[in-house]
């Protein structure tokens, strides 16, 4: 906690919260995924593992989980916490080089991603990179998945990806909204 809210007084447009996800969030974020059948889900900005212990809680063995962090002092920490587990993989760098990522890991495409990045507070131009790419990543087929405190992005999300789903997670402070998003044209 306190790492994060150190790294937040450092960084605050590329961390955007104060505190981690709580468990209820993640939880929230957990339900669009079929573990069952995911072989590689990603995670965008994991910082200290609020999204990331529920990945791997949930996740077969054989599922790749590759997180992607852009923070050299959250990737430590993430090194430190789960370079031991069995197929996961911890990345310093940033979310628009998504396809390099899953290349390297022997993946054309990911079946979920899951993110945890503040587009309310990054500049326009680095989150379309990051969407276009990641667009690009899950193909036709695979889902992204990411929180927001306001829906005050929303048509901005929309003019990538067509949201199929919206959950709203009233137990975490504050409240957010889980919006599921497939890479279908938009309407």
């Amino acid at each position: 906690m306190l790492q994060f809210l150190i790294q937040f007084i450092k960084h605050p447009r590329k961390i955007g919260a104060i505190a981690p996800s709580g468990v209820s969030l993640a939880q929230k974020m957990m339900e669009p995924i079929d573990f069952t059948k995911a072989r590689c889900i990603t995670e965008y900005g994991p910082g200290t593992g609020s999204f990331t212990d529920e990945l791997i809680r949930e996740k077969r063995p054989e599922t790749c989980l590759l997180l992607i962090e852009q923070n050299p002092t959250f990737c430590k920490l993430l090194r430190d916490k789960y370079q031991s587990q069995p197929n996961v993989h911890i990345i310093e760098g940033t979310a628009a080089d998504i396809n390099l990522y899953l290349s390297l890991h022997g993946f054309s495409n990911a079946d979920y991603i899951v993110s945890g990045l503040p587009f309310t507070s990054l500049p326009e131009k680095i989150s379309s990179s990051i969407l276009s790419a990641t667009k690009q990543a899950i193909g036709e087929e695979g889902a992204f998945i990411t929180f927001q405190y306001s829906l005050v992005k929303k048509h901005f999300f929309e003019t990538h990806f067509t949201i199929v789903h919206m959950l709203r997670e009233l137990h975490n402070l504050p409240p957010a909204y889980v919006l599921v998003m497939k890479s279908c044209d938009p309407r």
